[in-house]
């Protein structure tokens, strides 16, 4: 019914109009293809239907006869772990099942070990075939097998170390086919270089064998090529020392200069001196400078055609013609040097010149030919870092080294001329040190430069400290008993203890006992400023930088601790702080003994002052000495500090820089100051005569002392006294000041006294006070000429007064230093105000 429906709908749908009637045929015919295809796709269908259902039970009944034949595996499998095993348990089966496996696994591996070595044997034997008949198809079964070598060699690392025999026998026919095939190369090679007369000096290589000579090179080099390739070598201090390898090339070329060395310096040749190692050095950098021109020449273009584009290219071991000529050069120098070191190790003096000739020929090699080893930035340490470090001699040699310096500086210490002050070697300006103490300098300067070619941080810290660190000591300790030895012998009980006479007394406290002081100052000085200029030297500054990148990165520097080491350079070393530098501790010890030397020149001249001013302190002229002199020399009194003081301070002069000889000459006046001030100024009153002698006393010590020290500076020192002898030698009655005419200061003393007193030299009544300028005036401190002067009794008006009153008179007097209270006390000490 629903078809019916359906057609009915379809031809309602197709003949809606008569003109449909005219395709009629058409529809019915378009009705008759679909309904065909229709039955084509039902066929279809059907037929892959049927198609799956086949394939269903084919699969179906393939995975019943699979698991029919698991079972039955299994069941043969338990059937012969059964047989097997000899046991009805798996317990007991398992763990001899498991031995018959390893069984087998061993077994596999020996066939596959038999394998291996049939394919070694193949290569081999195709190798040396070959060889037969062409070196160059030798080459490529020696690759493989070396490639086979390296890769078992890799093998191995990671198995940590298993089938050793087998990597020794694979080994050992790598090698045998390696020198078999480089003695064939090598011996092209020879030939070759026997057509050009090899190894004269101007060998060349002509266009005839041009050809030649570069395939047997290139065939040297490619041979070596797989052992070059990846192989890291190494220079370090706690690593044994890995070398570059030399390039096959070379080992040709170098041949003739081994036999020709070794005729030189391995038999009984006159060249061959245990004490002439410069010998056999300066050979090898003649061989570099004789033939570098042939090696840059025809060598050079093959390394850069063999190695360029590869990895090797970055080493100029490998890739510099002179750098690889170097290093093919260096075994026989090592070998040398090697049977060297036994013969001289217990001869100080030849042991110290072969290190040092050794270190000089590390440095032409290094600066001269630019050889880094192959080491990059690092560089190349030098054969004497090889056997220093590596070998082991560098504690014979410091010890060697460092019995030197301390000879030497022994002999120095006891020369009679040790404690001689030096004055033709320094600036006539500078302080004068000992001829030991610059001797000594010298010394260690000496041990500097025969230690800075070192390129160990190590031993170059090991020679600072163990040896100039050491002789500096040992000379602070002596120059600081010779110290403690004068302050024994000038004290009270060291006098009495060591029996020290009179005279010899006399002598210590006079110029001969500062001159001992002198000693020590000046070599303090000397050698403390030496210490100062060497932390800014290049060389100490990168040990110092080095040293306390290793302090701060690890808590020991080689055998010592930061602490150890810290004490012996600086305190800062391992801190966080930019300053320090490695003498601080040094340098600081002499600086307190410099120090200590100069405060005991200054206190033993402040004593003789005191001394020689014993009498003048006690004598009383000054308010009844007469005004009848026409011309005011110093006190007779004065004449034992006026000769100290022109003795001491003209030897002091000599022997020290200006800047100490002023703080010397002031510690000296101030005591001369504060005696003649507490002494003189302060206890006697004086006349008008009296206050022109103690001013003509007062500068005749300062013309003593500016001729010794300079000018000025006896006036900075006496300026107290120096003032208050101007406030006491004031006239009486102001008016125009006198002029000195005189060298003399106190000649002028006539004049003044004539000037300052009435007819009768009595004092003005006190209506005739104040009648002076008020202007003040002009007055000046010493013999400076004035224009007006105010008189005693407006001055001493002006300075009772009040206080304002009293600085702006001492002002006008130009008298800086004098306080109001010391003016007042000062001008009441003369004779005319005693009422």
């Amino acid at each position: 019914m629903d078809d019916q429906i359906r057609v009915a709908d379809y031809l309602d749908d197709k003949l809606q109009t008569p003109q449909d009637l005219d395709a009629l045929d058409e529809l019915l015919h378009s009705i008759h293809a679909q309904h065909g295809l229709l039955k084509q796709q039902l066929h279809d269908a059907q037929r892959d239907l049927t198609d799956a259902k086949t394939a269903a039970r084919e699969h179906h009944q393939g995975l019943q006869a699979r698991a029919r034949a698991f079972h039955d595996d299994q069941a043969d499998v338990d059937r012969r772990l059964l047989v097997v095993a000899a046991s009805d348990t798996s317990d007991v089966a398992v763990p001899r099942f498991e031995h018959i496996l390893d069984t087998l696994q061993r077994l596999d591996v020996a066939s596959a070990y038999v394998e291996l070595l049939h394919d070694v044997d193949v290569l081999s034997a195709e190798a040396q075939s070959q060889l037969q008949t062409s070196n160059e198809a030798a080459l490529a079964p020696y690759k493989q097998l070396r490639a086979l070598h390296t890769r078992l060699l890799r093998l191995q690392h990671e198995a940590e170390g298993a089938a050793p025999q087998l990597l020794h026998h694979v080994d050992q026919i790598t090698q045998a086919l390696r020198s078999k095939i480089l003695h064939a190369f090598s011996a092209h090679l020879d030939n070759v270089l026997t057509k050009v007369k090899w190894p004269s000096p101007k060998a060349t290589i002509g266009s005839a064998l041009h050809s030649e000579w570069e395939s047997t090179v290139l065939k040297l080099l490619d041979l070596q090529y797989p052992e070059l390739d990846g192989v890291h070598y190494s220079q370090g201090e706690a690593s044994n020392l890995k070398l570059p390898a030399v390039l096959f090339p070379f080992q040709v070329l170098v041949q003739p200069f081994e036999m020709r060395f070794r005729y030189h310096f391995d038999g009984d040749k006159a060249t061959n001196r245990i004490d002439r190692p410069e010998y056999f050095l300066s050979h090898i950098t003649t061989l570099l400078s004789d033939y570098s021109g042939f090696v840059v020449e025809y060598v050079q273009p093959l390394l850069l055609k063999q190695f360029r584009g590869t990895d090797l290219a970055l080493n100029p071991v490998y890739i510099d013609a002179m750098s690889a000529f170097i290093t093919a050069l260096l075994p026989m120098l090592r070998a040398k040097i090697g049977t060297l070191l036994p013969k001289v190790a217990a001869q100080p003096q030849l042991l110290s010149h072969l290190m040092h000739e050794l270190m000089s020929f590390d440095t032409t090699i290094r600066e001269e030919w630019r050889y880094d080893g192959g080491y990059g930035v690092e560089g190349w340490n030098g054969l004497s870092w090889e056997f220093l470090v590596q070998g082991d001699w560098f504690g014979r040699w410091l010890q060697v080294e460092k019995d030197f310096a301390l000879a030497r500086y022994q002999s120095i210490v006891e020369a009679p001329d040790f404690g001689d002050l030096d004055y033709e070697s320094v600036d006539p300006k500078a302080t004068k040190p000992t001829k030991g103490a610059i001797r000594v300098n010298d010394l260690l300067e000496t041990i500097t430069d025969r230690y800075r070619p070192l390129t160990s941080f190590t031993q170059k810290l090991r020679f600072l400290i163990d040896i100039q660190i050491t002789v500096f000591d040992k000379l602070e300790e002596r120059l600081r008993g010779n110290l403690e030895a004068y302050l024994t012998l000038t004290t009270s009980l060291g006098r009495a203890m060591g029996g020290v006479s009179k005279e010899e007394q006399d002598r210590l406290l006079g110029v001969e006992g500062l001159e001992r002081l002198c000693k020590t100052y000046g070599s303090a000085d000397y050698l403390e400023r030496a210490m100062r200029d060497w932390s800014d030297d290049v060389f100490f500054l990168d040990i110092w930088d080095e040293l306390q990148d290793r302090a701060r990165r690890a808590g020991n520097i080689g055998a010592m601790s930061v602490a150890d080491v810290a004490e012996r350079t600086s305190k800062a070393v391992g801190g966080d702080s930019d300053g320090g530098a490695l003498f601080d501790e040094t340098a600081a010890a002499y600086s307190r003994l410099r120090i200590r030397s100069e405060k005991i020149i200054t206190d033993t001249l402040n004593s003789n002052v005191r001394e020689a001013l014993r009498a003048y302190r006690h004598i009383n002229p000054w308010a009844t000495l007469s005004t009848s002199s026409s011309a005011l020399s110093s006190t007779a009194e004065l004449d034992p500090l006026i000769a100290y003081l022109t003795t001491t301070l003209g030897f002091l002069s000599r022997a020290l820089a200006p800047a100490p000889l002023r703080r010397i000459a002031r510690g000296a006046l101030a005591t001369v100051s504060l005696i003649v001030w507490d002494n003189v100024v302060s206890r006697h009153r004086f006349s008008t005569a009296g206050a022109a002698q103690l001013s003509s006393d007062l500068h005749a010590i300062c013309r003593v002392v500016d001729k010794a020290v300079g000018p000025g500076v006896a006036e900075a020192g006496l300026r107290r006294c120096l003032e208050g002898a101007q406030l006491l030698n004031l006239p009486i009655k102001g008016g125009k000041a006198p002029a000195n005419t005189s060298d003399e200061p106190g000649d002028a003393g006539d004049d003044w006294e004539a000037w300052g007193a009435d007819d009768e030299g009595e004092a003005p009544k006190e209506s005739e006070r104040g009648t002076g300028s008020d202007a003040g005036g002009g007055a000046t401190l010493g013999d400076v000429d004035v224009d007006v002067e105010l008189g005693l009794w407006e001055v001493e008006r002006r300075l009772f007064a009040d206080n304002a009153s009293a600085r702006g008179v001492l002002e006008a007097l130009g008298l800086e230093v004098l306080s109001e209270s010391e003016g007042r006390a000062v001008l009441g000490r003369r004779v005319e105000l005693a009422g």
